[in-house]
């Protein structure tokens, strides 16, 4: 088993349960850890024999573009079942963050794991 990541990346979108937080989009910051059979592409070193990581970090800023739910919750749901029917993964950690929301937090967020079944 292999794993891709991205760390980091910056996914805009209408979230929030409060009518401030639908007046805008909010910038979330995602972590995703994917685990996936990358043995392949380290036999030919040929880039069609593994997971794009621009693909997958395009595939994700879609999916927030496209979406205002409410909840991180139903955003990641979104997110994993893209992912999943895009690509080859075996299981995938997502990881969203929300910052600036509490005044005593730097920021809040959840942490969904998601393993496909063969």
């Amino acid at each position: 088993m292999q794993q891709i990541f991205i760390e980091g990346l910056s996914v805009p979108t209408l979230i929030g349960v409060y009518d401030w937080e639908r007046t805008q989009q909010t910038t979330l910051i995602m972590d995703l850890l994917i685990n996936a059979d990358l043995s392949e592409a380290m036999a030919s070193d040929d880039v069609n024999h593994t997971i794009d990581y621009a693909a997958v970090a395009e595939c994700v800023k879609e999916v927030g573009a496209s979406s205002s739910f409410e909840l991180l919750e139903a955003l990641s749901k979104a997110i994993v079942d893209r992912l999943c029917a895009r690509f080859p993964i075996q299981k995938l950690v997502l990881k969203i963050e929300k910052p600036g929301i509490l005044p005593d937090a730097q920021k809040v967020g959840i942490q969904v794991t998601h393993e496909v079944s063969e």
